[in-house]
């Protein structure tokens, strides 16, 4: 009687990203937002929503987070009876105009690792219709954004679906490592706020890049690799 061994399956490996900030060197939302105004299907009006903490945060005075919140609040009190198919469009043509508006660093590495054969993961809180977008010029194999409902005329309500799940990234991570059957084993993980430490703890090999100060201070605790691309020079720290 002969005997063999079973090969088991090897999991892939895993790369996650954050986008804005991280990859894009704005904010996909913030874009969208103002390429909406010029279309106009939202009122120029709504910049009363966002324009105090922008101006707070380019002076320094104030948070680059509470500007994105007052920015998010905008779309969302406005985005309801807006038809879908119109909003993909300008998303599209947002990206067309923006798609190499990207870090030399981060756009590296995702195609260095694309390369190696990781799967790779982008999880933002900018709207999925046009994140969507912005990541498949690059080759991501799975993106996540915030996702809204929108009605049988195919026209958006004000309802975000899975907020519980996209406001955790760790959870999205733990869903795609369970459904695309992926491994932790040599991770990557890429963010640039305190909001994405959920994910990068998960990871074998966190990458602080431009971090702020929360995640800064925390990465510094932790001993995870902080990279800072400034001009035309990356500094690791």
């Amino acid at each position: 009687m002969s005997s063999h061994r079973v090969k088991k399956n090897k999991l892939k490996k895993v790369a996650i990203f954050d986008i804005d900030g991280t990859i894009f060197r704005s904010s996909l939302l913030i874009e969208l937002v103002e390429a909406l105004i010029q279309e106009k299907i939202f009122s120029p009006r709504i910049r009363k929503i966002y324009l105090n903490q922008y101006y707070s945060w380019l002076n320094r005075k104030g948070l680059y987070s509470d500007y994105i919140e007052a920015v998010i609040e905008a779309f969302e009190k406005n985005i309801k009876g807006a038809p879908y198919a119109r909003i993909q469009t300008i998303s599209k043509k947002v990206i067309a105009v923006h798609k190499d508006r990207v870090y030399c660093y981060t756009r590296d590495l995702v195609k260095k690792l694309k390369a190696d054969d990781y799967y790779l993961l982008a999880i933002s809180h900018s709207p999925l219709i046009i994140v969507e977008s912005f990541v498949k010029e690059l080759g991501f194999n799975k993106v996540y954004g915030r996702m809204f409902e929108f009605d049988k005329s195919n026209k958006f309500t004000e309802k975000v679906l899975y907020k519980e799940l996209i406001d955790d990234k760790s959870k999205i991570l733990t869903r795609v490592l369970k459904k695309e059957k992926l491994s932790l084993k040599k991770s990557v993980g890429v963010g640039d706020t305190d909001s994405d430490i959920s994910f990068l703890k998960m990871v074998d090999h966190p990458i602080c890049f431009n971090p702020n100060q929360k995640l800064y201070r925390y990465a510094k605790r932790k001993g995870w690799e902080i990279v800072v691309e400034r001009k035309d020079v990356i500094y690791k720290i």
